[in-house]
């Protein structure tokens, strides 16, 4: 329960950012689409008329006269041109009075005229449109400066309009908008409008508000809920004025955008790409509804980012929890690569999903997990040293420290060897010497007994007083424990009486199966064996002094054992019933 909560709780604090669509966040989504989203091919449907600075300095200024703009568009119609867009506004006369001949050249082809938005203009009129579904979203339009009447019945209109996202940057344009009387085109929209030779388009809704944009003759255009188009920032083709009158332009059969790059004309946008000038952007705009799966933001994208984000995060919490570091590491490494290459492959399919924010979240779950995990680790190594390190080889706590789960809570049930020692007369020896004296004497003694048991691969599991417990075949798997116990059993009588410190020492040894592992809290814990073969050992151990024998063995120590082993009298133990079967080792042997 408590690690469920655990993984709550990081789901919920680092998923907060993303659901609430977190600014800095949107601004990291963004530019890693800016960074990601591949430069697609032009449609070869579209060219740029750029009036540069030489151009303005040519014609002595800027505005040119409407006359003058006459015949640039005639030029470009008498080189093929299919229709011209002018990205510019003309809401005032010509002072000069050449509009009538600029209203009729804009009326020999298809002719686009923009106009600009400005909340003390009016609304333009509403355009043709077929609504599939309910009448909802829409990007809403503010007024607009219209142009003077007369260009209105020569050519078409669309609100050249560009909205920033959160980074102040355009990246998305709106192909209609809304006003409170219907639906106007914008200028892109009005472009494809020409293209198709259409008069209607058709709105197609959903629960969110616009799915697609339909024009006859063209592929649905899909959009976000506000019928916003993501632009591909794609290289048309760009000539100046200059080059109109003097280079073969090749514009045969293609729609021309036309606008102002002379400093200080036309105001410059921000885009991913730079700065760039309304009829640039326009462009840009209309190559992108011609480009099949183009990139888009779907409306169930943050939805579908928020399932990315959940459920990575949830596995690398997982893998790093449940599993070992090592595999932790390897498979949340493989958890993030996979979503960071699933991310990649949507955006350069068109659908443009982030997973940097999930990508971020790993991280930082994996770091925190990482971290929690290597101190429980570090900790669980230090007590196992220090629990272990004076009662087992120092290859053998190696292996422990490297092998933790060896000794989790609650233990299992394995078959050991059993071995227990007391010192005999242990309370007169007391009585007759000082305490320094009978402590060391007791060092001494327990001091010989570990070192016989460590030499058989056996692990001291606890001192009680004058009294001692050993395992063998555990923690770690020893071979013919049955046999290495009894040694060691031998080794320690041996000893006793070499060192001749004046102690006699009973030895009881059993084998059987038993729970080892720590016993405890989680906290604090102890590493021994319960069992009734252990308790069987600790009584063998009790029957030396009545039996009269140094060492006493239990019948299923003797089954597995090599040595020569005398049978003794059956003795009754307390908590048996029945009469236990000892052995002792033959003297000699």
């Amino acid at each position: 329960m408590t690690k469920f909560l655990q993984l709550l709780a990081f789901l919920v604090l680092l998923g907060v950012p993303l659901t609430q669509q977190w600014v800095p966040l949107e601004i990291l989504k963004l530019r890693i689409f800016d960074a990601l989203v591949e430069e697609k091919e032009v449609s070869n449907y579209f060219s740029i008329l750029s009036i540069d600075e030489k151009d303005v300095q040519k014609e002595n200024g800027y505005p040119f006269p409407r006359k003058r703009l006459a015949q640039i568009q005639n030029k470009l119609i008498e080189k093929g041109a299919l229709g011209v867009g002018w990205v510019i506004a003309f809401p005032q006369p010509d002072r000069f009075g050449g509009d009538l001949a600029f209203a009729e050249s804009l009326a020999s082809a298809p002719s686009i005229l923009a106009t600009f938005e400005n909340e003390n203009g009016t609304y333009p009129v509403t355009t043709g449109t077929v609504i599939l579904g309910e009448d909802r979203g829409g990007f809403k339009a503010k007024g607009v400066i219209q142009n003077i009447p007369l260009f209105r019945e020569s050519a078409f209109e669309g609100i050249a309009v560009a909205p920033t996202e959160v980074d102040q940057l355009v990246r998305r344009m709106p192909l209609l908008l809304r006003t409170p009387d219907g639906w106007v085109s914008a200028y892109g929209a009005e472009v494809l409008k020409v293209l198709a030779g259409a008069d209607t388009y058709v709105i197609k809704t959903n629960q969110n508000g616009v799915e697609e944009i339909r024009v006859r003759g063209l592929p649905p255009v899909p959009t976000d809920s506000l019928g916003r188009k993501w632009i591909s920032w794609v290289n048309t083709p760009e000539f100046n004025l200059r080059d109109l009158y003097t280079k073969d332009i090749d514009i045969e059969g293609k729609f021309v955008f036309v606008g102002v790059t002379a400093e200080g004309v036309m105001p410059q946008v921000a885009t991913p790409v730079g700065l760039l000038e309304p009829h640039k952007i326009q462009a840009a705009l209309s190559e992108s509804i011609l480009i099949q799966n183009s990139p888009r933001i779907p409306d169930w994208a943050i939805s579908l980012e928020i399932i990315i984000y959940g459920v990575t995060v949830a596995l690398i919490w997982s893998v790093l929890t449940f599993l070992g570091i090592t595999w932790g590491i390897v498979l949340g490494g493989l958890i993030s690569f996979s979503t960071a290459l699933g991310g990649l492959y949507l955006i350069k399919n068109g659908l443009l999903i982030d997973v940097s924010w999930a990508l971020l979240a790993q991280f930082i779950v994996g770091a925190v997990v990482f971290y929690i995990r290597f101190r429980e680790q570090y900790k669980l190594r230090q007590q196992i040293k220090k629990q272990f390190e004076h009662y087992l080889d120092p290859a053998q706590v190696k292996k422990l420290q490297d092998n933790p789960e060896l000794l989790k809570l609650g233990g299992e049930k394995r078959y050991c060897t059993f071995l227990f020692t007391d010192v005999r007369g242990f309370t007169a020896l007391s009585e007759t010497l000082e305490p320094e004296e009978v402590t060391k004497i007791m060092n001494e003694a327990l001091t010989i007994q570990q070192k016989a048991v460590q030499k058989y691969g056996g692990m001291v599991d606890k001192y009680i007083g004058d009294a001692m417990m050993a395992i063998f075949n555990a923690p770690l798997d020893l071979e013919r424990h049955e046999n290495k116990a009894v040694a060691a059993a031998r080794e320690i009588q041996k000893n006793i009486k070499e060192a001749d410190i004046d102690v006699a020492i009973g030895v009881g040894v059993n084998t059987g199966y038993a729970v080892i592992g720590n016993m405890g809290s989680e906290t604090r814990f102890d590493y021994t064996a319960i069992g009734d073969a252990v308790n069987i050992a600790a009584r063998l151990e009790s029957a030396t002094k009545e039996v009269g024998e140094d060492i006493l063995i239990g019948d299923t120590t003797k089954k597995s054992c090599n040595f020569e082993l005398k049978l003794l009298e059956p003795i009754k133990v307390k908590g048996k019933q029945k009469s236990l079967q000892i052995y002792t080792i033959k003297n000699g042997d």
